[in-house]
């Protein structure tokens, strides 16, 4: 089903034909030695020509795994839901930006804007806009189509923006590359299944010291690929181990680390709020670098280009990397966060109104691989990036008793249903 936790079994696909990316790295593997497992990632997923975002992007049923909202509407509802009650919490500001990084197909900010338009009374006063941060092209062609039924047009006039449109409920999309061009203002941020595609470089505790782990073609049978230990300590090594390490194995994402830099510093400037929802652990695990291909796992060193490559988000890096500039909230569970949400609930409406059995059929499949423990539930976890001054009111030391109580966090407090 979904790309699944480390450790869950399946097969090893087998090698593509298409071993164009594999030439290629073969060449440079030999012309200049082994490379860091952050560089390896950065080709396999995103060459220009042959990388596996940039050419196949295999999300959904026909791809290579598939991400929650694929696989239930209530998923994307619900985090429009918590879009809406922090702006609310915040004061209703007069703009809001809904800012995807890597949004997929676009299905999860379809589900957004659903809700949006069903709230459209609420919102009746606020400029909303989308701002997408996709690398892909393949996979922008898929937004556009799904968000505005295709029309789109390049955005030559602002040259941050490379494509624009309208979505089918009304509200300007822009396209960008990089979280830096999307334009400065209060803004609500979103990450799903975003930063556990993001390049990580790869540590083993050794008796000499700390070692990176790095990748070369393995001298006794061309053009495959091995994994070696560095024979001294690499500069990654010296600035991304922390002295108080007690793991043997370490996977470090230095690029996620400088996103969450920058979201907390638009947040501490701006305003808004980030979510970061992904599989991950709290500076607990060791080795989850893995490969999907057709919804199976595959070694991650074969046929390079074919699979999509992924290691668990470390939250606790994500958490020091914010630097104090915003307040975090989490990681907690999904199914403690869509509970929180009012999942079933919501879960009651549908199949209240659901006409046929194969529908409710459907439905309760759907709950039970976002919910189920030992399916996505407890996989996954959700993380948020807020102003401090939404947690603690500024002068609340001073006189406690003069502001009114600020309401709980959506999510990772129950949701208060008005």
């Amino acid at each position: 089903a979904a790309r699944l936790c480390s450790g869950a079994g399946g097969e090893a696909a087998a090698a593509d034909g298409d071993g164009a990316m594999l030439r290629h790295l073969a060449r440079k593997l030999r012309a200049s030695g082994p490379v860091t497992v952050a560089e390896y990632m950065r080709e396999a997923l995103t060459n220009p020509g042959q990388g596996y975002y940039t050419r196949r992007g295999g999300v959904g049923e026909s791809g290579d795994f598939i991400t929650s909202p694929e696989i239930s509407q209530v998923f994307g509802e619900l985090i429009g839901i918590w879009y809406i009650s922090e702006w609310m919490a915040m004061g209703k500001p007069n703009t809001f930006q809904l800012v995807e990084l890597g949004p997929g197909r676009g299905t999860l900010t379809e589900d957004i804007l659903r809700v949006f338009k069903q709230l459209a009374s609420v919102l009746s006063k606020c400029d909303v806009s989308v701002h997408l941060v996709e690398v892909s092209p393949k996979l922008s062609e898929f937004q556009a189509e799904m968000l505005t039924g295709g029309k789109v047009q390049p955005n030559p006039e602002d040259k941050s923006a490379y494509m624009k449109g309208v979505s089918k409920t009304g509200i300007p999309i822009f396209w960008y590359r990089d979280i830096q061009d999307v334009p400065p203002g209060y803004s609500f941020y979103l990450a799903h299944e975003f930063f556990d595609a993001l390049p990580i470089h790869k540590f083993q505790r050794t008796e000499k010291g700390w070692r990176e782990v790095l990748v070369d073609i393995d001298p006794e049978v061309p053009d495959q690929l091995r994994f070696v230990l560095s024979p001294s300590r690499t500069p990654a090594t010296q600035n991304f181990i922390q002295p108080e390490e007690t793991r043997d194995h370490v996977e470090v994402c230095p690029e996620a680390g400088v996103i969450v830099q920058r979201l907390a510093s638009r947040i501490e400037k701006d305003g808004g709020a980030a979510l970061v929802a992904d599989y991950g652990h709290d500076g607990t695990k060791t080795d989850t670098f893995r490969g999907f291909r057709n919804h199976k796992l595959h070694d991650v060193l074969s046929a390079p280009g074919t699979a999509d490559l992924t290691a668990d988000v470390d939250f606790s890096y994500l958490r020091k990397m914010a630097q104090g500039r915003t307040a975090t909230l989490g990681p907690i569970k999904q199914r403690e966060f869509l509970k929180n949400m009012g999942i079933d609930l919501r879960l009651q409406v549908l199949l209240q109104n659901s006409g046929d059995t194969a529908t409710r059929e459907q439905l309760l499949h759907s709950y039970d691989m976002l919910m189920n423990p030992k399916k996505m539930g407890d996989c996954f976890n959700f993380f948020a990036l807020l102003p401090h001054h939404r947690l603690v009111h500024p002068d609340k030391k001073d006189k406690p008793e003069s502001k009114s109580p600020l309401p709980p966090v959506a999510g990772f407090n129950e949701l208060l249903l008005k």
